[in-house]
C-alpha cells in the first residue's frame, strides 16, 4: 500500500510523524507500505518516496510546509501511475499535492485521515469540485470528534473516529537527557496559538532554580529571545530531532502545552505521557479529549498566566499519580493499536 502525507517528512509536525509511525507498526504486522510527500533534503527512511521541496504556507493559524506546485502534482501522479499500489491511505486529502493527486488519479481504493479541527478558511470555501473530488473516498475517517465534525459541516459524507497513536516502547528505549535542576520543557512551533508567550510569561512567577527548555522554532523566535534575553533559566534548543526530542521529553521534570487554540487532538500530550513526564497544559478540547484534568494532567484555562504558574509550581513540587496514570493513558492509544484497527479498515474496503 501507499500512504501519503502532504506535509514535509524532513521537518516536525504532528501529520508527517503519524504517518511514519504508524507505516512502522503496519510493516511489523506484514503489511508492505511505501511514503509518499514532500522532503527537504534526503529523505529520513528508505521507504519514502519524495516528490519535491516544500514551502511553508499558512493555515489554521500556523504555517504547513507542504508542496503545492504543479510539478509536484506530475511527480505525485506519475509515482501514483508506475508504482500500481492495492490501496492509497491519503492524510488531509484536501491538501496539495501528493493527497489531491490521489483523488484525482483515483489509481486504487483510497482510505482519508482528516487531522484538522478548529475552523478552517481553506474548509469554509471548500470549492464543489473538491467536494465531488472527495465523494471518490472509500473511506474517511479523523483523528478527532471536532475533527470529524469540520470534514463533515465542509463536506458532507460519513466519518469513523479514529484517535492518532504514539509508539509507546519507541519512547522507552531512549536515555533521559540529563537536567540541571527542575526542568520544564516545552516543543513547538513559536508562533502566537502554541501559546509560548503566556509560559514565558509565567516563568515570572517560579522559583530562581527553574529551567526552561524551549525546542522548535518559528516567527516569534526572535521577538521571543530579545524579551527573554536577560533570564538565564530559559534555554532555547532550536529544532530538535526525533531521539533528542524524546530524550528531552524523557529527562524533564514537567511538560507544558500552553496551547491557546486549534488543537484538534494532543498527541504531544501521549508522547510526553508514553516518557513517563507529567503535563501541566492548556484546558481545550483537543487536549482534554487526551489528558483528563486532574487524572492524567493538570490542565489551566488557555492564557492565563498565574494559573499557569502555580499549576507549574505545584507539578514539579508534588506530581503525584500523574505520571503512572499516564503510562496507562499511553498504553490506551498504542500506534500498535491504531495499526490493528488501521488494517481492519484496509481490509474491508478491499474487501
Amino acid at each position: 500500500m501507499g500512504m501519503i502525507s502532504p506535509y514535509s517528512f524532513t521537518l516536525p509536525g504532528g501529520v508527517q510523524m503519524q504517518a511514519l509511525y504508524l507505516a512502522r507498526a503496519l510493516r511489523r504486522r506484514g503489511v508492505s507500505v511505501s511514503l509518499l510527500g514532500p522532503c527537504d533534503g534526503p529523505p529520513p527512511e528508505p521507504d519514502i518516496i519524495p516528490i519535491g521541496n516544500s514551502l511553508f504556507i499558512a493555515a489554521n493559524g500556523s504555517f504547513a510546509p507542504i508542496a503545492f506546485d504543479i510539478p509536484a502534482f506530475q511527480r505525485s501522479y506519475a509515482v501514483l501511475r508506475d508504482q500500481r499500489f492495492d490501496l492509497l491511505h491519503v492524510h488531509e486529502p484536501l491538501v496539495p499535492a501528493p493527497s489531491l493527486a490521489a483523488l484525482v488519479s483515483k489509481r486504487a481504493p483510497l482510505v482519508a485521515t482528516f487531522h484538522a479541527a478548529g475552523g478552517s478558511a481553506a474548509y469554509d470555501n471548500v470549492s464543489p469540485v473538491l467536494r465531488w473530488v472527495c465523494n471518490r473516498l472509500d473511506w474517511r475517517g479523523a483523528v478527532s470528534s471536532d475533527a470529524a465534525e469540520m470534514a463533515r459541516r465542509c463536506l458532507g459524507g460519513t466519518y469513523e473516529v479514529l484517535f492518532n497513536g504514539v509508539p509507546v516502547e519507541r519512547f522507552r528505549q531512549v536515555k533521559p537527557h540529563p537536567t540541571e535542576g527542575p526542568t520544564i520543557f516545552f516543543v513547538g512551533r513559536h508562533e502566537p496559538r502554541k501559546g509560548l508567550a503566556v509560559l514565558l510569561a509565567a516563568m515570572r512567577g517560579l522559583p530562581a532554580d527553574v529551567v526552561l527548555w524551549i525546542a522548535g522554532e518559528g516567527p516569534q523566535t526572535e521577538l521571543l529571545k530579545r524579551r527573554m534575553a536577560t533570564d538565564q533559566r530559559v534555554r532555547w534548543l532550536g529544532r530538535l530531532s526525533e531521539e533528542e526530542k524524546i530524550s528531552r521529553l524523557r529527562g524533564a521534570d514537567v511538560f507544558c502545552a500552553p496551547s491557546l487554540r486549534g488543537e484538534s487532538f494532543g498527541v504531544v500530550l501521549l508522547e510526553a505521557m508514553a516518557a513517563e513526564t507529567p503535563i501541566v497544559a492548556s484546558d481545550i478540547p483537543g487536549y482534554a479529549r487526551v489528558a483528563r484534568p486532574g487524572i492524567e494532567a493538570t490542565l489551566v484555562p488557555p492564557g492565563d498566566t498565574e494559573r499557569l504558574a502555580e499549576a507549574l509550581r505545584q507539578t514539579l513540587l508534588t506530581p503525584g499519580d500523574l505520571v503512572a496514570r499516564g503510562i496507562e493513558r499511553a498504553e490506551q492509544f498504542s500506534m500498535d493499536r491504531l495499526a490493528e484497527r488501521y488494517e481492519d479498515v484496509y481490509r474491508r474496503v478491499l474487501a
